[in-house]
């Protein structure tokens, strides 16, 4: 295992900290204001400010042509599809359940290295991959058996899980000479206009003023999450090796849950703890190294 900086697990803490307690923030910024305007204005926003973090830090803008389809690509798989799918799932889902779906990314992630990239998968990580199964099961049973069950945002939630986890390889694998902060800005820049041309599209009759409730949550989402957590989780996917994230990613969720019910009083349920446990256990065993990994 790779030996943290003092920097990388003050970023490490801050990351978990700032992603963990933004899912019920968002839940509470969605629940009375349209979904994909509410991500359209944290990003008009969060750009500008990324913006002053790359001149501040003397990083250039530019991004040679010959690159532009790769940043594309990448875009497509770490921000594109993401953020439009759990923005129209966490308006059916608690923040707690949708924080635990979406970071089932872990998992998928180990099974599209082994899958498609090649990757050795050891037998345990294929118990993990049963636990977070069964997790998930957990809490699409749950779910079903509501007559406000909401299905449709469990698998709206596992297929973002399943594009980030794609999109998480290949930013392992990316050989751009650029910056990660550089390829971040223009991957948002990309990602605001496409958020803009839905949220116009589909949501312009329903646009209200925002509260100010859901102002503080636009803006913590664009100075938390687009000027920071989203440049930090890109940096720690290209140049740490995967188990410098685990721990990050196996407290989001946990974070997510507790926070969701603390602040918003949403109820958990046995399937809700349950699946906490068994996808935590699927994080740990997919991506904790191997004694061997480890001596080394």
């Amino acid at each position: 295992m790779q030996a943290l900086s003092r920097r990388q697990l003050i970023v490490l803490v801050l990351l978990t900290l700032v992603w963990g307690i933004n899912w019920p923030i968002m839940k509470l910024g969605v629940t009375d204001f349209p979904p994909l305007t509410f991500r359209m204005l944290s990003m008009w926003i969060g750009l500008p400010v990324l913006a002053l973090v790359l001149v501040w830090q003397r990083v250039p803008f530019r991004i040679e042509r010959a690159h532009w389809r790769e940043v594309g690509v990448l875009t497509l798989f770490n921000m594109l599809v993401w953020h439009t799918l759990v923005m129209l799932a966490i308006q059916t889902l608690s923040s707690g359940r949708t924080a635990i779906l979406g970071y089932t990314m872990p998992v998928f992630s180990a099974m599209i290295g082994a899958w498609w990239f090649g990757q050795q998968l050891a037998g345990r990580a294929w118990g993990g991959v049963a636990a977070a199964a069964t997790g998930v099961v957990l809490l699409l049973w749950h779910e079903l058996t509501r007559l406000s069950g909401a299905p449709l945002g469990v698998a709206l939630m596992l297929l973002a899980a399943v594009a980030w986890a794609f999109g998480t390889q290949m930013m392992r694998r990316t050989k751009l000479p650029e910056s990660t902060l550089t390829i971040s800005f223009w991957m948002t820049v990309i990602t605001l206009f496409w958020m803009t041309a839905l949220a116009v599209a589909f949501e312009r009759e329903a646009w209200v003023w925002p509260t100010l409730p859901v102002w503080g949550a636009v803006l913590y989402n664009a100075v938390g999450v687009f000027a920071f957590a989203q440049v930090a989780w890109l940096s720690m996917a290209r140049d740490l090796p995967p188990i410098a994230s685990t721990l990050s990613v196996m407290f989001i969720p946990v974070l997510g849950v507790f926070s969701g019910a603390l602040w918003l009083g949403e109820v958990l349920h046995w399937q809700d703890w349950a699946a906490v446990l068994l996808i935590m256990f699927a994080i740990g065993t997919v991506l904790w190294p191997s004694r061997s990994t480890a001596a080394h």
